[in-house]
C-alpha cells in the first residue's frame, strides 16, 4: 500500500483508506465480517479510518477503537464526525450555527465518540455537515482549538454537502481547518475545478469519499436493482437516478481496457489525482479490501484515459433525495 502526505498535518496515510459508513444503514453484512474486513486492511497496509457517530449512534466507533486495540503496533489514524444537532443531513443555507454546531454540543458529541471508540483521542475531528456561512461565527473555531488543547483531537475538518464542493471554500482559504472531505469520483468530477487548487494552495488535506457514486460504479446496479426495507439506498436511487446511473455506468464500461474493472477504473481515476490525500470506499467484505488495495496499487491511469473521461464528468445540484 502506497502511503501520500495528509496535508499540512504530514501524516503519511494509505492513499486507500477505510469509510466505515457500511457498518450501519446498508444491509448485507454480519458485524464478524465487517471487523474482518477491517482487520484485513490492516494487514494489507490500510493506516487510515473515516467514521462518525451517526454510522449507528457510535456503534462504527466502537469497532475502530476495537480495530485500534487490536493493532497495538500499528499507527492507525482514526477520524470521527460530529453529528449536527438538528439531525439534518445535508445542512441547508437557512442553517445557523446554533442549529447544528452549538459548541457546548460540540464538546458533548466529541466526549460521546470517545466513550464509544474507548479511545483517548481522535487523530481528527469532522463536522459531519458544513455551511460556509458559518465562518462568520467563530465560536466553533475557540470551541475545536479548546478541545485540542484539552488532547482530544489533533485535527479538525469539515465534510461537504453532497454536489457542493463550492460550499467550503471559505473554510479552506482560512487557514483554519486541516482536512476536507467531498464526493469525487468519475462522475463527480467538479472538486478539481476550485477546490482542489484551494486545498494545495493551504495545505488542506483531501478526503475523497463515495468512490463509486453508492454502488452504481461497481457496475453491479441494473435498473431493476432493488435493497431491503430500511437500506439507506433505497432513498439514494430513486426511480430516475437509477436509470441515469445504470445508463451511464454502462457508457463507461466501454472504455475498460482488457482485465479492468469499473471498480478498479474509478478508484485509480481518483488516486491519479495529486491533490487527493486518501479514498475512503465502504469495505464490508475481505474480497472488497482486497480488490480495491490491489486498484490502488497498479498506479495512476494513463493522461490517454483521463482526457477520455472528463466526457463522463455528470455535474449535479442537490434534491430532495440527495442527502
Amino acid at each position: 500500500m502506497k502511503d501520500r502526505r495528509f496535508g499540512r498535518l504530514g501524516w503519511e496515510v494509505s492513499e486507500v483508506g477505510y469509510g466505515m459508513w457500511g457498518m450501519s444503514g446498508w444491509t448485507g453484512s454480519s458485524e464478524q465480517e465487517a471487523f474482518d474486513a477491517l482487520q484485513r486492511s490492516v494487514e494489507l497496509g490500510c493506516t487510515f479510518f473515516d467514521t462518525a457517530w451517526a454510522y449507528g449512534e457510535g456503534h462504527s466507533e466502537s469497532m475502530l477503537g476495537r480495530l485500534v486495540r487490536a493493532n497495538p503496533s500499528r499507527r492507525l489514524f482514526t477520524a470521527t464526525k460530529i453529528p449536527p444537532r438538528n439531525r439534518c443531513w445535508p445542512s441547508r443555507r437557512e442553517h445557523h450555527l446554533d442549529d447544528c454546531y452549538p459548541p457546548e454540543y460540540m464538546e458533548e458529541y466529541v466526549h460521546r465518540s470517545l466513550r464509544n471508540s474507548g479511545l483517548s483521542r481522535f487523530d481528527l475531528v469532522q463536522f459531519h455537515t458544513w455551511e460556509d456561512s458559518w465562518m462568520e461565527d467563530d465560536r466553533w473555531v475557540r470551541k475545536m482549538d479548546d478541545l485540542r488543547s484539552q488532547g482530544l483531537l489533533q485535527g479538525v475538518g469539515i465534510s461537504i454537502n453532497r454536489w457542493e464542493p463550492w460550499n467550503a471554500l471559505r473554510a479552506v482559504r482560512s487557514g483554519l481547518i486541516d482536512a476536507v472531505q467531498v464526493i469525487y469520483n468519475l462522475f463527480d468530477q467538479a472538486p478539481e475545478d476550485e477546490l482542489f487548487p484551494a486545498c494545495r494552495e493551504h495545505g488542506v488535506a483531501v478526503i475523497a469519499r463515495v468512490p463509486f457514486d453508492e454502488g452504481s460504479l461497481t457496475g453491479t446496479l441494473t435498473k431493476e436493482t432493488t435493497w431491503p426495507q430500511g437500506d439507506w439506498r433505497n432513498t439514494y436511487f430513486v426511480k430516475d437516478n437509477l436509470a441515469q446511473s445504470v445508463d451511464r455506468a454502462e457508457a463507461l464500461k466501454t472504455l475498460l481496457p482488457s482485465g479492468m474493472s469499473l471498480p478498479e477504473l474509478a478508484i485509480r481515476f481518483i488516486l491519479s489525482h495529486p491533490d487527493v490525500s486518501t479514498v475512503i470506499p465502504g469495505m464490508r467484505q475481505v474480497r472488497h479490501v482486497e480488490e480495491n488495495v490491489e486498484s490502488g496499487n497498479h498506479g495512476p491511469l494513463s493522461a490517454e484515459m483521463i482526457r477520455a473521461l472528463r466526457a463522463h464528468r455528470w455535474d449535479r445540484t442537490p434534491t430532495r433525495w440527495s442527502q
